[in-house]
């Protein structure tokens, strides 16, 4: 293996000194050979072989970098590429990523590490990795043309620095950034601590994601990259529901979830059945005189938030953004609305003639779940997901917390849905109803109005006749 003097030698680093550069042919052959991941599956944790020991994490859908050891050195090698990542069952995407997926694989080290990352760029064209959240060197800090050049197609650069405290960091381009990472380039960044922390607890469970969003048009496989509202597509580490795996946990482990936002909007993020505490941000873990009792809390653009809490209740826990559109598929945003209008079986027939058309129907957006409708090929469908009593009619930011007692400690294995226990499933009722109380007045006002009000006008619902008068 080559020494350090003389990798920096042949790397044209003058006394030793660090700074992102690029790096020789003749120092090439000292790259740690680049691992490729292309499974959509979460992988298992990585349990580190060498340097400091410590509790991995688990990406949901992802997987954790490997390293090797170089004279007390971590080193990391990242490949920025072209990638082609399957979104949901049937549905994949023609993405930008590291190492053969999008996101690109997790990197973990302990406080105080020093680490190397070789990234070399295969995109068609320049790049830069911004290392979100850490404190280094600013030659290290990734910033195409204001910290150094950026990597151009075919070359490899080293950054080095050491992991200086402890967090859940992400990284990401600040080359092209828009363009970039609207094509699914991010990856994520745990530093565990070296040793107790006063404000880091341990825990038996501890799984990370990061929140993305495409605007892929129904039937295409590459993303739309100068979209910067109209995103059809929300993602956990580019996937969607139901293509988002569970999250499978042991009765009463201590469970940390750690999730970081690159979209361009926030998500309040809703665990059903627990409480949590956020713990930790991208600055840091969080004092535990600030911490309060949460199910949701709200993850603005570029920010990351550390939840935790005791997996105390058994069951299947729907976990999700709390924005309704975000747990949806592809969608267009210019369908009629019908809601309240008998128009029964019409759909049905009008779709057979025109494949393409869509109606939120007399009953809402659930009509759609049953509509015979072929959709385009490479699709996810707008509302899918099959549970143990219906149709789940979800998409997009949704997956299930899933508490079980018999869960072995360490094992992440999908175990079914809950049994759950006699008398605790609601169910439909049948005996007799009293007749329920309703809301019957309006109230008053603070003062009066200037001028008076026109006459109510009650609207009126009428099925559709005919097209005369048009």
């Amino acid at each position: 293996m080559t020494s350090r003097r003389e990798f920096f030698k042949y790397a044209g680093i003058a006394g030793g000194a660090v700074a992102a550069t690029a790096v020789s042919r003749v120092a090439m052959a000292a790259l740690p050979e680049p691992v490729i991941q292309t499974s959509p599956q979460t992988m298992a944790p990585l349990v580190p072989s060498n340097g400091q020991p410590y509790n991995p994490v688990v990406t949901l859908n992802g997987w954790t970098l490997p390293w090797r050891m170089n004279q007390g050195v971590k080193e990391f090698h990242l490949v920025a590429e072209p990638v082609v990542r399957e979104m949901a069952p049937g549905f994949k995407a023609h993405l930008w990523g590291y190492n053969g997926q999008s996101p690109g694989p997790t990197i973990e080290v302990v406080e105080g590490d020093r680490v190397r990352i070789f990234v070399t760029n295969k995109l068609p064209e320049h790049t830069s990795i911004h290392w979100h959240g850490q404190r280094l060197p600013s030659g290290m800090d990734g910033v195409a043309g204001l910290t150094q050049p950026a990597i151009q197609p075919g070359k490899t650069f080293v950054y080095e620095f050491v992991a200086r405290r402890p967090g859940t960091f992400m990284y990401h381009p600040h080359a092209d950034e828009m363009t970039q990472m609207a094509m699914g380039m991010m990856g994520f960044w745990v530093t565990h601590p070296k040793s107790k922390h006063p404000m880091i607890d341990e825990v038996q469970r501890d799984f990370c994601f990061l929140l993305n969003a495409f605007d892929i048009d129904p039937g295409s496989y590459t993303p739309k990259t100068m979209t910067m509202l109209d995103f059809n597509l929300w993602g956990w580490n580019s996937r969607i529901f139901p293509g988002i795996d569970t999250l499978n946990v042991r009765l009463n482990d201590k469970v940390r979830i750690r999730v970081g936002n690159l979209t361009m909007t926030n998500h309040p993020i809703h665990v059903h059945g627990h409480e949590f505490t956020v713990t930790g941000t991208d600055g840091g873990p969080t004092p535990k005189t600030t911490r309060w009792p949460e199910v949701t809390t709200d993850i603005a653009v570029g920010q990351m938030r550390q939840i935790e809490f005791v997996a105390d209740e058994e069951g299947d826990w729907a976990f999700h953004c709390h924005k309704s559109h975000h747990t949806m598929n592809a969608m267009g945003h210019a369908m009629p609305n019908l809601i309240g209008v008998d128009h029964r079986g019409i759909a049905k027939k009008i779709n057979k003639l025109i494949p393409d058309y869509m109606v939120m129907g007399e009953r809402g957006m659930a009509d759609m779940t049953e509509m015979e409708m072929p959709i385009p090929d490479n699709t996810a469908p707008m509302m899918t997901g099959e549970g143990p009593f219906g149709s789940v009619e979800m998409g997009g930011m949704f997956s299930v917390l899933k508490v079980r007692k018999d869960q072995k400690p360490g094992n992440y294995k999908d175990p079914g849905w809950f049994k759950h226990p006699k008398g605790t499933v609601a169910h439909e009722y049948t005996g007799p109803l009293a007749e329920p109380a309703r809301f019957k007045s309006e109230g008053g006002q603070s003062m009066p109005r200037v001028q008076k009000s026109s006459p109510v006008t009650e609207v009126q619902i009428r099925k559709p006749t005919s097209h005369s008068g048009h």
